[in-house]
């Protein structure tokens, strides 16, 4: 009786530590984790509305603006990689507490500049250096090293939603908040909301060590990690595709409210076509968590790419209106960052989560060294010619070239030398 009575309970205990990591629900998890997602995607997402009111009021060409903003990707870049190492060492949530700070310092000094140098500094560094430690790819790699690893995909489509649902929201906020109170004290609003990170991520915290791992892994340092990444075939070309997300999504999310505005289509759409694209972005991206499971990585990469050419050309042909701008938001809001699971889970396949933070933020540095490109060229372009249409053609045709780059990547784990016990 006493063994048959036992037999329940051991299998509840085991239930119940399979739904906690270190004592915490799993599900809290996860709902942790996509407010900080939502928290610190959506501000950055509003900053092409303060393109005019910024620009006309200090008396500033677009490419100033346009420089400011692809200093922020590329310090976000640059930033990343430290932020992972510093994650993987240290554990997520003090990289999270200190991105977020530094985030909203960014923010609230921003709208205190008055000259392009210091828009260089707050909106540039001061941004991409606490966005780099603070948004949703911080929170995709805890979740890689908390979550199970049946939930591990549709985490990411989750948090990647997250930092969506963050879009959608802040659109007609920062819209609102401009409208309302006027670009400076918008400014201050979002870096007040930030304020709320520091206590999500206490949720998130622990280190790499806390998910078991291989004698191989747990043996490598972070320099023999980046060796073995960057002397395979696979990791190279996934980072090569993945400078092409950067630069259309970048180039779109700055661009297109003024865009729009230059074709004749009333400025209120600028906030619904980004609100649209982060709100079908959420469809999207778990969507794309589930599809991760169920297909080649490669594959789902290369369709995402390619559809994602034939819409900007649809959008160019199609003559202007405003049901061509919705539709247009809505398909490429779809498949706006829903390369993002498979891009990661290939990196977990690839090389395991040991160091899977560091390794997916030099992935991302390449991601931001495009996005860097595609905010200054179209300001840059748009200066000379008064035009965005070389932009967007060359979006079209580097999507092409990253669907064919994604073809001929393996999705196996490296071959590693058994560690010798003599």
């Amino acid at each position: 009786m006493t063994s048959m009575s036992s037999s329940p309970s051991k299998t509840t205990m085991r239930a119940a530590a399979a739904s906690r990591v270190d004592g915490v629900p799993i599900w809290l998890i996860i709902v942790a984790g996509c407010l900080i997602a939502g928290l610190t995607f959506g501000p950055r997402s509003t900053m092409g509305f303060f393109l005019t009111p910024m620009t006309t009021e200090n008396g500033w060409g677009r490419e100033i603006f346009a420089l400011a903003i692809a200093i922020q990707n590329l310090m976000w870049g640059v930033g990343q990689p430290i932020a992972g190492m510093i994650a993987d060492r240290y554990g997520t949530a003090r990289v999270l507490t200190g991105g977020a700070l530094l985030y909203a310092l960014g923010l609230a000094l921003m709208a205190e500049t008055s000259d392009p140098v210091g828009l260089q500094l707050t909106a540039g560094v001061l941004l991409g250096l606490g966005i780099s430690g603070s948004a949703f790819l911080m929170v995709l790699a805890a979740f890689a090293r908390l979550l199970p690893d049946h939930m591990r995909a549709i985490g990411y489509g989750l948090g990647t939603a997250a930092g969506s649902a963050g879009q959608f929201l802040f659109a007609p906020i920062g819209q609102s908040f401009i409208q309302a109170y006027g670009w400076q004290t918008a400014l201050f609003l979002m870096a007040a909301i930030l304020m709320v990170v520091p206590l999500l991520s206490v949720v998130l915290k622990g280190k790499p060590s806390a998910v078991p791992v291989t004698a191989d892994e747990k043996d490598q340092s972070i320099p023999e990690a980046l060796r073995e990444a960057f002397g395979h075939r696979s990791y190279r070309l996934l980072v090569m595709g993945f400078f092409v997300c950067g630069f259309q999504v970048a180039f779109i999310t700055v661009h297109l409210p003024p865009y729009l505005n230059d074709i004749g289509i009333p400025a209120i759409y600028g906030g619904y076509a980004i609100g649209l694209i982060g709100l079908f972005n959420i469809f999207g991206s778990i969507t794309s968590g589930f599809l991760t499971n169920h297909m080649p990585r490669r594959y789902l990469l290369a369709i995402i790419y390619i559809t994602r050419a034939a819409v900007v050309v649809v959008f160019l042909l199609v003559p202007p209106s405003i049901p061509s701008v919705l539709i247009f938001s809505a398909v490429i809001g779809f498949l706006w960052l829903s390369t993002v699971p498979p891009t990661q889970q290939l990196v977990a396949i690839m090389f395991g989560t040991r160091y899977l933070a560091t390794l997916f933020g030099f992935v991302f540095f390449s991601h931001q060294l495009g996005s860097g490109l595609g905010v200054w060229l179209g300001g840059f372009l748009y200066d000379r010619t008064g035009s965005y249409d070389g932009v967007w053609w060359l979006s079209v045709a580097l999507g092409i070239m990253a669907a064919i780059v994604h073809l001929p990547i393996v999705e196996r784990q490296v071959e590693r030398p058994v560690l010798s016990t003599a």
